[in-house]
């Protein structure tokens, strides 16, 4: 069935010249997206340090944001159904640069508000920009536009894994948290030439009402499974992102400098799987797409338990499945609305479910592996949520198949 389109995603068509200028302002503003977030880790003993502040209040630094995407996600819904898209991700760019800004210019207070104005910003980009692929690409480039945003998402992670610890020794580590800017800026200054400053600065002159194309019939039963993976999904990525490199040093008996370039594998094979989903598509069904990365991400729990010395291919093919399932769930949100404003508020309920779980997960592994001193009790805790990813993601996107036949 053919899906009208708002006069808003035809007028950005006129003007964009091209759909490929567009992809690549989504790809650039993707970049900050999360790099803002993974810089904190290289440098978190230096800025404890300096700042005087406890280990748990250090810890607090990298759970805040992702608390943030959890608790601010429907308040990033109504901002976008009240002033656009487009004005919305102006506001991302702006608030990110503010909130690096204000992170690294003053002492704790300042550092703690900076880091929740960058988490609450990163939270309206979550839903702006796969809400503008969904309404500016067609739907046979919808699968393409997403696998290149979630890819570049973790460009971003992968390039501030690599380049701010290397940047805090030149010159400390307010300089370091700062120097992502550079991207924010370079993004904005894209983001304004790709969308003209009038519609990126304005509210959008005619929103659609909140009310209108609501969920279809059932669709919350498949959105609340679409939630249950994607709570699976954050789950397991943010307590592998935390406890992995200590997982090696403490089970392969890595040095702590070569466990944090292992774990660095779990973050650049998931460029392989964002990218990866829209090619595999081509070829299978959504539904053998979605099982297939489900599968694949039990291979690293199941590996680190029974084979930890092959950590490589594990954290290879769990990297792998990361990226590719987060990609699949933005997927099936796209097709299962009805229209932008449906889809941007199933957006918020999956991502407030998915990253309030994602947000407990390194406290939960961390007090599972102290009660039972062992990595492998944990490990089981990160099976069981990727078996969740499994289950509920691929009869989600079933009936989501199932619809659209």
């Amino acid at each position: 069935m053919h899906r009208a389109e708002p006069p808003t995603a035809r007028g950005l068509r006129g003007r964009v010249p091209g759909g490929w200028l567009l992809l690549a302002c989504i790809a650039l503003v993707a970049l900050v997206l999360r790099s803002p977030l993974v810089a904190i880790g290289p440098v978190l003993g230096q800025l404890q340090q300096d700042l005087g502040i406890s280990a748990a209040g250090a810890g607090l630094l990298t759970t805040i944001p992702v608390l943030c995407f959890a608790v601010a996600s429907p308040l990033a819904s109504l901002v976008i159904r009240r002033f656009g898209v487009e004005l919305s991700i102006t506001l991302t760019l702006l608030g990110v640069l503010a909130g690096m800004c204000v992170r690294s210019a003053g002492g704790t207070s300042a550092t703690m508000l900076g880091t929740v104005v960058v988490g609450v910003a990163i939270t309206l980009g979550n839903i702006a920009v796969p809400l503008l692929i969904r309404r500016d690409f067609r739907p046979h480039r919808q699968a393409a536009a997403t696998g290149i945003y979630t890819a570049a998402l973790n460009i971003g992670s992968t390039l501030a894994a690599l380049l701010t610890a290397p940047v805090a020794e030149l010159a400390g580590w307010r300089v370091a948290l700062a120097s992502s800017s550079v991207a924010v800026v370079a993004g904005f200054v894209v983001w304004l030439l790709t969308v003209g400053v009038r519609r990126s600065l304005l509210p959008d002159p005619a929103p659609v009402p909140a009310r209108t194309g609501g969920a279809p019939a059932g669709g919350r039963w498949v959105a609340a499974g679409l939630a249950a993976g994607f709570a699976g999904q954050a789950f397991a990525f943010y307590g592998m992102t935390a406890w992995l490199p200590t997982l090696l040093v403490d089970v392969v008996r890595m040095s702590l400098v070569e466990a944090g370039a292992a774990s660095s594998f779990f973050h650049v094979f998931a460029i392989a799987g964002a990218l990866g989903v829209p090619l595999a598509a081509r070829g299978l069904s959504t539904v053998t797409v979605a099982a297939s990365v489900g599968v694949m991400w039990l291979f690293l729990p199941v590996g680190m338990l029974l084979a930890p010395a092959q950590w490589w291919v594990w954290t290879a093919v769990g990297g792998v499945a990361q990226g590719a399932g987060i990609t699949v769930i933005f997927i099936a949100i796209m097709r299962l609305a009805h229209d932008g404003p449906s889809a941007g508020r199933i957006s918020a309920a999956v991502q407030a479910v998915g990253y309030g779980s994602g947000a407990l997960a390194p406290t939960v592994l961390g007090f599972v592996h102290e009660r039972t001193a062992s990595w492998s009790a944990s490990l089981l805790v990160v099976l069981a949520a990727t078996l969740v990813y499994l289950l509920c993601t691929t009869v989600a996107v079933r009936f989501v198949a199932a619809r659209q036949e």
